[in-house]
């Protein structure tokens, strides 16, 4: 088969190596993030020169004297780790980002960007979604053949009858899976809003967890697609200055509410606009990965 999104996500990745980035987004360009796991459990790689954010503890004090430069002490997982993709197929994802892109096209970019990484360093990956009222699941397996699969397979799933949650995904993990995972959500403002409290409890305790969150478009203007309705919204309601006010004040009020409930089980996050340059946001969330806590 061929691998269309793999090859995507790896074109992206090495055109942005010839753009200057900031120094996060560097190191995983260049291969420094082996992990993102956050223990201790690693073996010594080699030094490289210190930047904020990295543990004291990883400093070579002889090597820094020597060299006049502050050096730490890189180090690589000495196991293999089990990464769970969990994607939000609701077809709320059909609908754009604040960008003007598919929130679907940028939620399988961004996940799959991660993803792409961890099966680089030979990580185990494995993927969950709602096709309707089905379960899909993906084993956990290596190799970008698997992760072309999950992809694809999270493409087929975005359809317009798609009204699916990952309450219910959460729900199966705690009860059907018992390995220890590094869980990544991909979802947007209402789906964290809807996640359950009970559940976010329960697999914060027993995983460690990251979201990625997918961002919403303003509603209003003169050309706006219903998702729910299927049809184009008449231009009484989408150019309503009055329903405009309203409809941001209670996206604000769904912000605040999906901020405070990441903010209250300690999952580290950010929110993507568009699936250019999605490496500087998953380098945003594995440096907050490896400070919680």
């Amino acid at each position: 088969m061929n691998l269309d999104y793999v090859s995507k996500i790896k074109f992206g990745l090495k055109r942005y190596k010839t753009i200057a980035t900031d120094k996060a987004t560097s190191r995983i360009l260049d291969g420094s993030y082996n992990s993102i796991y956050k223990g201790r459990s690693m073996n010594f790689d080699e030094l490289r020169e210190y930047v904020p954010g990295d543990d004291i503890k990883d400093i070579d004090w002889k090597a820094t004297s020597r060299s006049q430069k502050v050096l730490i002490r890189q180090y690589i997982a000495e196991k293999k780790h089990n990464v769970m993709l969990v994607m939000d197929a609701n077809r709320r994802m059909l609908a754009e980002t604040k960008t003007g892109e598919d929130k679907g096209e940028v939620a399988l970019m961004a996940g799959g960007t991660l993803a792409y990484m961890v099966t680089d360093n030979g990580d185990y990956v494995s993927g969950l979604y709602y096709h309707d009222e089905k379960m899909e699941r993906s084993p956990f397996k290596t190799g970008f053949l698997n992760l072309e699969f999950l992809l694809e397979g999270y493409a087929k799933c975005l359809t317009p009858t798609n009204r699916s949650d990952l309450n219910g995904i959460l729900s199966y993990i705690m009860h059907n899976i018992k390995r220890r995972m590094i869980v990544v959500m991909v979802t947007d403002t209402e789906g964290v809003a809807n996640l359950q409290d009970n559940l976010l409890g329960q697999i914060t305790v027993v995983h460690d967890v990251l979201l990625i969150k997918i961002s919403d478009t303003d509603i209003f203007g003169k050309k706006v697609y219903n998702v729910d309705g299927f049809s184009y919204m008449p231009p009484f309601l989408s150019q309503s200055k009055s329903l405009q006010k309203k409809q941001h004040k209670i996206m604000e009020e769904m912000e605040a509410k999906a901020t405070k409930k990441l903010n209250r089980y300690g999952i580290p996050w950010v929110e993507v606009d568009s699936a250019t340059r999605v490496d500087g946001k998953i380098a945003e969330l594995l440096e907050k990965n490896k400070t919680v806590n």
